[in-house]
């Protein structure tokens, strides 16, 4: 049974790659004909990072589209092919069956819309120094985001044990959740 878990993975991650791959210059061509391009900020609001990244201006933002579409992407097809082919193939193929996947999956698109909206705002040229989120809001809400995922392991799925490979399994108790959120 285990050897069809790691089959399973690499058919979806071979998918996913492949799919990412063919529809990259799509996304590109894409951001380009829309001048969806990174915005670095002036010399005044940052002398230094904007001589460090003055290279970087125009280069296409909104990149992390490319990651969290193929994934939800290839996930809905996996769940209708489910559906729309009822064999044992595709119905083990479908992973949005598993209550185990919502969680990440939750985390990715809440992750992705943080990034999206940040993009957006810097392109737009709207926010502080030039546009996008301060760090600190990033943060604040990447953590919040994190801290959804360790209360929700520690209470729901009563999980405190961190695995170290080859060395041993430690019980860390509450201090669970401030570690799986700076992970």
């Amino acid at each position: 049974m285990v050897n069809f878990y790691i089959f399973k993975l690499a058919i979806l991650t071979t998918f996913s790659f492949v799919v990412a791959w063919l529809w990259t210059p799509t996304l590109i061509r894409i951001l380009n004909r829309y001048r969806l391009g990174k915005q670095i900020r002036d010399e005044k609001a940052a002398p230094i990072f904007s001589k460090m990244h003055a290279n970087k201006a125009g280069t296409p933002t909104m990149g992390g589209m490319l990651i969290w579409v193929t994934v939800l992407g290839v996930a809905l097809l996996c769940a209708y092919l489910a559906v729309a082919i009822p064999n044992e193939f595709f119905r083990n193929l479908n992973f949005l069956s598993r209550s185990q996947v919502w969680l990440p999956l939750g985390a990715l698109v809440m992750a992705a819309i943080v990034g999206a909206v940040d993009d957006v705002l810097n392109v737009k040229k709207i926010g502080p120094f030039g546009g996008g989120l301060r760090m600190r809001h990033r943060v604040v809400l990447y953590t919040l985001i994190a801290l959804v995922g360790a209360l929700w392991f520690y209470f729901k799925l009563d999980w405190d044990v961190l695995h170290i490979p080859f060395f041993a399994d430690l019980s860390i108790g509450i201090w669970y959740i401030p570690v799986f959120i700076f992970i």
